[in-house]
């Protein structure tokens, strides 16, 4: 075990639920694997201004990964954020920069980053994207600004969170943003144009892996599902997708993506991305 000490850079992760995150394994063995004096935790957070407070007070505390639910109250209580990422209204990323909390983003980056490895080209086609929160204003801003996508369809169960994506989408780039209540009709609806579903909501995270959004009957050979929940490692959602001939992107791409640019961002050196991608693996396979 690396020695620990009051000079020690300390990192987390904070969420509601946090048991199933990887991110302490790939980060602590990023760290190791660079011989960085760093350590990374995962803290279980409702009281997130507390934590803020915490962290600026604490000079070591160097950067904070934010999950599910967190990544737009965090807003709150940092003291920059670029413009592009206030325009977006979501963050999941902290960096304590001499006494000053910096907020960013990197899922957008890291969802675009897992299509362009995949193959997948997004210019010209019908997006699908299921789920309004955090994540999903991260990647439908980051696609409708660094791709040339014919059309962004949204489906939220929240009207107030929906409305809200539609209307920054809407002001914030030129995509053409459509949107409606999440229905088994709207659903179906949607299904029949998109060229591309994105799933970003928790259903079918551990430990309630026996759930999915869309039903199989739904699903043409022709479109690409990306979900962005990583664990387990094949959803649901992925399962029955492959099996009906569709091209699959697992949400662990996309995280170790997004993983490694925070890493960058509390190190200030170049991610050893194919460890950090094994750690993953690894623990997705051996179910640990």
């Amino acid at each position: 075990m690396r020695s620990l000490s009051s000079s020690t850079q300390l990192c987390a992760v904070i969420g509601n639920p946090i048991g199933h995150s990887l991110s302490p394994a790939i980060h602590n063995a990023a760290f190791e694997f660079l011989d960085l004096d760093f350590v990374y935790m995962a803290f279980p957070v409702e009281d997130v201004k507390g934590v803020l407070e915490g962290m600026r007070a604490i000079e070591n505390f160097r950067g904070m990964s934010v999950t599910i639910p967190h990544k737009t109250e965090v807003m709150k209580y940092v003291d920059e954020i670029a413009e592009v990422d206030r325009n977006i209204g979501s963050i999941n990323t902290v960096i304590h920069e001499q006494g000053k909390l910096i907020g960013l983003g990197t899922d957008g980056a890291g969802a675009l980053k897992a299509f362009a490895d995949s193959d997948v080209e997004l210019d010209g086609k019908n997006i699908l994207m299921l789920g309004g929160g955090g994540a999903a204003r991260m990647i439908s801003f980051t696609l409708a600004r660094k791709t040339k996508l014919r059309e962004l369809t949204i489906l939220e169960v929240d009207e107030a969170l929906l409305q809200r994506l539609k209307t920054d989408l809407e002001a914030g780039t030129d995509a053409v943003i459509k949107s409606a209540l999440s229905t088994e009709s709207a659903l179906a609806t949607a299904m029949e144009n998109a060229d591309v579903i994105i799933h970003c909501t928790p259903v079918g995270m551990h430990p309630k892996v026996d759930a999915s959004l869309i039903p199989p009957e739904l699903f043409r050979p022709e479109q690409v599902v990306l979900d962005i929940v990583y664990t387990p490692l094949e959803t649901k959602l992925l399962a029955e997708a492959k099996a009906r001939g569709l091209r699959v992107i697992p949400g662990v791409e996309m995280f170790v993506n997004q993983a490694a640019l925070q890493f960058e961002q509390f190190t200030g050196v170049d991610a050893p991305v194919e460890v950090m991608r094994r750690v993953v693996m690894e623990h997705l396979e051996s179910g640990t």
